[in-house]
């Protein structure tokens, strides 16, 4: 009987492996889904239920152009089972190979999105990465944001010891891992030890905890909404020119390869 129920979450897993294939477009070759805040929202939730295991990566022109000369990079990203489209030119990029991709999801605002889930559906939360108290901040502001939501647990990224992080991890059997190890560390940690943690949802964050401790302020709503973030940045810091100069380089470098395609 045991044996039955094994075959059938596993067919069942690579039916929905399946169905989420057809959600996928692939950008310098470097797969990006086809998601919304509200299709990933309920997948997560579905995994959870169904005590599967999910790995979330940004994806952003930067990193394509990184992995379209460093194959083990590439690899690591198409891994994933979810790469979000984390910058507008990743947007523009699927537009110009008559894509599907309409849908910016920032990873910042993803994680706020599960975790106004955790809180609505009584699911738990683990934190880890960052640096000393920033996490134990974002934790704070967190839950008294949110009513209800239950922080299990707090590590920031200075702790040497795997295993000791593992085994704090697992201690808590928290439902969502947020990783704040910076890219591609924190996607490289991931992968290699999601399979020894007891977690449902694993997304790497970046500098979110920073974000949500009120350490950093993001950009202000005109310039979110409108996909126009890289602008304020550069506004701001005018030194980010020759990093913002990725954008374009990266559009022209998929024009290029869709002439060679046609």
């Amino acid at each position: 009987m045991t044996e039955e129920i094994t075959d059938s979450k596993e067919s069942n897993k690579v039916e929905s492996n399946k169905q989420d294939q057809k959600n996928i477009e692939s950008i310098l070759g470097v797969k990006v889904s086809n998601e919304t805040y509200d299709t990933l929202s309920k997948k997560c939730l579905t995994h959870i239920e169904k005590k599967e295991q999910a790995f979330i990566v940004a994806i952003n022109p930067e990193k394509i152009m990184l992995a379209s000369n460093d194959k083990e990079l590439q690899q690591l990203l198409n891994q994933a089972d979810y790469q979000i489209p984390d910058g507008i030119g990743v947007i523009l990029a699927s537009k110009l190979q008559k894509g599907t991709i309409n849908e910016r999801i920032t990873g910042v605002d993803l994680m706020e999105r599960l975790i106004k889930d955790a809180a609505s559906h009584k699911k738990k939360v683990f934190f880890y990465g960052g640096k000393p108290g920033v996490a134990e901040s974002a934790k704070n502001a967190l839950e008294e944001k949110y009513a209800g939501l239950s922080v299990v647990g707090v590590l920031d990224g200075y702790q040497k010891d795997e295993q000791k992080v593992i085994d704090t991890i697992n201690q808590q059997a928290p439902d969502y891992l947020f990783v704040a190890l910076g890219s591609p560390k924190q996607e490289q940690w991931i992968v290699k030890h999601k399979q020894h943690l007891n977690v449902s949802i694993l997304q790497g964050v970046g500098g979110s905890f920073d974000v949500f401790s009120g350490n950093v302020k993001r950009a202000p709503a005109f310039f979110r909404k409108t996909g126009t973030e890289w602008l304020y940045r550069l506004l701001k810091e005018p030194k980010r020119i020759k990093r913002q100069l990725t954008l374009p380089r990266f559009l022209v470098k998929v024009m290029k390869n869709l002439k060679r395609s046609n």
